[in-house]
């Protein structure tokens, strides 16, 4: 497949890109400044420049052969709005597929979080949580699939990993945490084989 990694650099969209690499696709790891990206060089990734309050550069990026990934974040000290801006321009641009990585206990999901999990958030992201409803609400009104993800963490996929429907999930009083290998792993395979198209995603460890 040609996929495009939005949020290449950060540390689930690197884990999306070398998953993807090992699993024979093709891959434009989508990056403000390439040169800084650290990438390794590989015969089936290139490094494309984009910026996601241009939406010219997205539509220069994806084709409508290609299914977009996207792990972007929120840097410390950037632009509000980013991920609203970012799924705009996505959805703008019109790929094959959009599948986007959001929160669990935000949204849709946020009453399954339970109160905790929306103090907490509220408290971490602030005017972020609105921006992260936003951009999720774009991409799913336009048939993309938005993962929710508990607290992403370090490790390797686990082997009893499993997506579900939201109202699958276990009910805890704060979301079990997911290494972010199992979350790349979970959204590649949404890419390859689609069972959650225009809904949520929520991955699981186990």
């Amino acid at each position: 497949m040609k996929l495009a990694i939005l949020g290449a650099s950060g540390g689930t969209g690197r884990e999306l890109v070398q998953q993807a690499l090992a699993r024979g696709h093709e891959v434009s790891a989508l990056v403000r400044d390439p040169a800084r990206s650290g990438f390794d060089p590989h015969p089936r990734l290139r490094l494309v420049r984009v910026d996601v309050y241009d939406p010219s550069s997205l539509r220069q990026a994806l084709g409508a052969d290609v299914t977009l990934l996207s792990a972007l974040g929120i840097g410390k000290g950037g632009r509000p709005g980013v991920l609203t801006a970012g799924a705009r321009a996505v959805v703008a641009a019109r790929p094959a597929r959009v599948i986007w990585l959001g929160a669990f206990g935000t949204g849709q999901t946020a009453s399954q979080g339970g109160w905790a999990v929306r103090m907490l958030l509220a408290l971490v992201l602030g005017k972020e949580v609105p921006d992260k409803v936003e951009a999720d609400t774009t991409v799913l009104r336009a048939g993309g699939t938005v993962f929710h993800a508990g607290p992403l963490g370090e490790g390797s996929v686990a082997t009893s990993r499993r997506t579900v429907a939201p109202d699958v999930a276990p009910r805890r009083l704060f979301p079990a945490g997911v290494s972010r290998a199992t979350v790349a792993a979970a959204m590649l395979d949404e890419a390859e084989s689609p069972r959650f198209a225009g809904a949520l995603a929520v991955p699981l460890a186990r």
